[in-house]
């Protein structure tokens, strides 16, 4: 009589394959997603769709700005890219790096070097992140500064 009890599926892919198929496919996103932000201005193309929260509540949330930051950062307008969202003009390069010693350890086994962040940083960074999102909303110089 045929059993299934001790039957075990070989993976159709090996856990190696897997992480590289994740990789690729991440990088291509980030690849189609930089094109239309290059092609695509997000502040006057309905390609983008509007912010959710600040539809629902009209305040600005820590990723307000975003696309129409990235959009000037693709075009060379550092300025632009920072006045629109300057959280993430600082975390961007941290961003990078994290992507691309990723990419490393997943195509070649090479690694970079990873930085322990302690606990007490992590909240600190959340804490900044919070500031961040109440200062961007007060609606006077110089907290309006922060607004997209």
């Amino acid at each position: 009589m045929f059993s299934l009890k001790n039957y075990s599926p070989s993976p159709l892919l090996s856990a190696k394959a897997k992480e590289y198929l994740v990789f690729t496919l991440v990088t291509l996103t980030i690849v189609v997603a930089g094109t239309l932000l290059f092609l695509f201005d997000p502040a006057s193309s309905k390609l983008f769709p509007p912010s959710p929260f600040r539809s629902l509540t009209g305040l600005y949330c820590p990723g307000c700005g975003t696309l129409r930051a990235l959009h000037q950062l693709l075009h060379g307008n550092l300025v632009g890219a920072f006045g629109l969202n300057p959280l993430m003009m600082i975390s961007l390069p941290f961003m990078i790096y994290s992507y691309v010693a990723y990419g490393l350890k997943t195509i070649n086994g090479r690694t970079l070097l990873v930085w322990f962040v302690p606990p007490k940083v992590i909240w600190f960074i959340l804490q900044a992140i919070l500031a961040y999102w109440v200062a961007r909303n007060i609606p006077f110089a110089p907290f309006s500064w922060l607004a997209p």
